[in-house]
């Protein structure tokens, strides 16, 4: 499998390995107009953008057969494993993480607003990790499902970049995997966060991975796939 043109240089993909898209977190309580996200102020379109971006690279792994990874930051309905340091964070009117929203109790598994948003819900097949923190390898067998499978490349979108993609990919980095953040896949509710964290992943020759954009992926991925959309 070829190299992918990525910064600061290029990712290599080995034969001998898998490599998985990892989808962070595209739930419609961040991404719709109504949710969790713009309940705190935020544009959500910033998010909204990325969504053809992802699903073209969801379609291409899915004709390719290759793993695709699901994240979805959710809580019990007891809130048993939300920590009071994350329910109590913010003050104001804003909702928190259990109240009532237009789209049922905030992060809240099962509810409407917990589930991702229809063009991205995941395949009986694929893998779906529930996350009760910033990174999916806290509290999860994300790991465990990584070394059954033999995945040792990742490739990231999702949201938030400077949240809960920076977090996931810094704990895999830490856990030895090799990993790379599709830039245009993924998006903050403030671009200069984004800008930021893409120059820190880089950063001294790719201290905790590489970045290239979704056409680069998929060409080296499979050429043809780029009449995928």
């Amino acid at each position: 499998m070829p190299a992918i043109a990525a910064q600061p240089y290029e990712y290599e993909l080995p034969t001998d390995s898998k490599v998985a898209l990892v989808i962070i977190d595209m739930q419609r309580d961040f991404l719709e107009h109504g949710g969790f996200g713009e309940a705190l102020g935020n544009d959500v379109t910033q998010l909204q953008s990325i969504v053809p971006t992802v699903k073209q690279l969801l379609d291409t792994f899915r004709a390719l057969n290759l793993p695709v990874i699901h994240t979805i930051e959710a809580h019990s309905p007891d809130l048993s494993d939300c920590p009071p340091s994350k329910l109590n964070r913010g003050k104001g009117d804003h909702l928190k993480i259990g109240d009532q929203g237009s789209m049922g109790r905030i992060l809240i598994a099962g509810e409407d607003g917990n589930n991702p948003i229809p063009e991205l819900t995941p395949l009986e097949n694929e893998i779906v990790i529930i996350k009760p923190g910033k990174g999916a390898f806290c509290r999860t067998n994300l790991e465990e499902i990584l070394q059954k499978e033999n995945i040792t490349h990742l490739l990231f979108t999702g949201v938030t970049t400077e949240v809960c993609v920076q977090t996931t990919m810094r704990e895999a980095n830490d856990r030895g995997y090799e990993c790379l953040l599709i830039e245009d896949g993924t998006a903050s509710y403030f671009p200069e966060f984004k800008s930021s964290t893409i120059e820190m992943l880089r950063a001294q020759g790719g201290i905790i991975g590489w970045t290239a954009d979704s056409e680069a992926v998929i060409s080296a991925l499979a050429p043809k796939a780029m009449a995928i959309a």
